[in-house]
């Protein structure tokens, strides 16, 4: 960390985890899976691909696709030895999910939580469930009674309400009354983007952790119109106020360990970004925990990096910290302006700015 003469010029963490990553599949998955490896020792992986991930052989099939892309990419690249990566599988939550399903799950030893996205949310979420506790009811049971946690997407889809005000509605709407019929059941508010959400996670009683992603620590809505419109700060949920980002910022950097790093890294295909329905997504996998080390060194907290990074997560999910490290140094790292996909490319999040941070390069 920092010495007696100035700021920290190198910063050794305990390998860090991404509690919320897509991956997607096919050759978009080979070009942005090492992304992630190279700095994480796990990750949570969503199930939002088309068909959906809906049961426990579904997460297996594609936990192999997952494992298979990383090797490939290696391959590819040159690099001489498979970084040591977990992919830790989910399944999508869909009014028809049994509780023999869950338990399977659970059983498998590979599948950590299961997917809440409100029908119609967000990208590919059209199979959501239409009504948590009127439908899913004997499932949330079976995932309280087996541990498994629900990972929530937490914005309803109401059209009545204004869009910056989905979270605070969701709160009220979803999570009080879930927290009331199901006091124990493990749930993580993933991609938390409001003073409203920090304070309910902070307060709220029984198991309930959150995600943070580094778009929401580091911008307000403003970088959306800076310049012009910018479809690539564009995310769900979408970025919020200025007094929002510093409640994120303060819960992150708090050391409360209901608080934990989750990129919620999103690729698209450039072209599904720069049209007139442009797709939401940021893609930060590539530099992600240089983004983080600038959101924390921008408030004073690189001390608290790593238990945010690397230990807050795992207690959460009652597994045990990573055994290997991650060194950061601090050097000008300009981001490229667009990184292969496919047969197209993606821009990733704050294309063709520099950051003061990078991975060292004999991290991996």
């Amino acid at each position: 960390m920092a010495g007696p003469s100035g700021p920290a010029a190198r910063i050794r963490l305990i390998r860090p985890d991404d509690w919320h990553l897509h991956l997607r599949d096919g050759a978009v998955l080979r070009d942005v899976v090492l992304d992630s490896a190279r700095q994480f020792g796990r990750a949570i992986i969503m199930p939002n691909l088309k068909p959906p991930v809906l049961t426990t052989a579904d997460a297996h099939a594609y936990r192999e696709r997952v494992l298979a892309g990383l090797r490939e990419a290696c391959e590819r690249v040159g690099v001489d030895e498979t970084p040591s990566f977990d992919p830790l599988m989910t399944l999508y939550l869909t009014d028809r999910t049994t509780p023999d399903e869950i338990r399977r799950a659970r059983d498998s030893g590979f599948v950590h939580g299961v997917k809440l996205y409100p029908a119609g949310a967000t990208t590919h979420s059209d199979a959501g469930v239409t009504d948590l506790l009127g439908q899913c009811r004997r499932t949330l049971s079976a995932m309280q009674d087996c541990g498994m946690p629900l990972l929530v997407h937490g914005e309803v889809t109401d059209p009545a309400v204004d869009l910056f005000d989905r979270e605070a509605v969701f709160i009220e709407r979803v999570m009080l009354p879930l927290r009331r019929a199901f006091p124990a059941l493990k749930v993580v508010f993933e991609h938390l983007t409001t003073a409203d959400g920090a304070a309910y996670v902070t307060e709220a009683d029984g198991p309930v952790g959150a995600t943070l992603t580094p778009q929401h620590l580091l911008y307000n809505r403003n970088a959306l119109f800076k310049g012009g419109l910018r479809p690539h700060w564009y995310c769900l949920p979408v970025l919020k106020r200025e007094t929002h980002r510093l409640a994120l910022l303060k819960a992150a950097t708090s050391g409360n360990p209901r608080f934990f790093l989750g990129t919620d890294s999103a690729p698209h295909p450039r072209g599904a970004k720069e049209q007139d329905c442009g797709c939401a997504g940021c893609y930060t996998a590539r530099h992600a925990m240089a983004l983080y080390a600038t959101a924390f060194e921008s408030v004073g907290r690189l001390d608290r990096l790593e238990a945010f990074a690397s230990l807050h997560g795992p207690a959460f999910y009652g597994l045990k910290p990573n055994s290997g490290s991650l060194t950061l140094e601090r050097a000008t790292d300009p981001i490229p302006q667009e990184l292969p996909l496919g047969d197209d490319v993606v821009v990733p999040l704050a294309a063709g700015e520099s950051l003061q941070w990078r991975m060292s390069q004999d991290a991996c």
